[in-house]
């Protein structure tokens, strides 16, 4: 299953091993998820990840990187003429459009307004793993 993780999934996975985020995290590893990234994600990932306020150990942020980029899609998605509430989430709608992902799991679900989705599925980490339960 392909998806776009946006950066809040990342971050709430390393910080706490429990929970919806880490459980996306893990399946990482599994094969079953796809993760897919234009260039403007993965620079996003790489700054924020290494923030110190956040406390995430940069040899656990440098790991998931090596993963996402080893395992996943890198896609070169131009810039669609949508305009989302907070234009730093763009680039992860551009990348679901342009990767044809199954999912974009963000849990800022209301960054993402129903009518500006342009018919990709946009699910908070939670209802990600309920679908993959099945």
């Amino acid at each position: 299953m392909r998806v776009v993780l946006d950066t809040n999934v990342l971050v709430s996975g390393l910080i706490s091993p429990k929970g919806p985020p880490a459980e996306i995290l893990k399946l990482l590893e599994s094969d079953l998820l796809v993760p897919c990234f234009s260039d403007r994600i993965l620079a996003e990932y790489h700054d924020v990840l290494f923030r110190p306020h956040l406390g995430i150990l940069p040899a656990a942020a440098t790991l998931l990187l090596e993963d996402l980029e080893i395992a996943g899609l890198r896609v070169l998605a131009s810039p669609r003429r949508v305009r989302l509430p907070d234009s730093t989430d763009e680039p992860f709608l551009d990348a679901a459009l342009e990767s044809a992902a199954d999912f974009l799991v963000t849990g800022n679900l209301r960054h993402f307004p129903a009518p500006l989705r342009q018919g990709v599925a946009v699910v908070s980490p939670r209802e990600s793993i309920e679908v993959l339960r099945g």
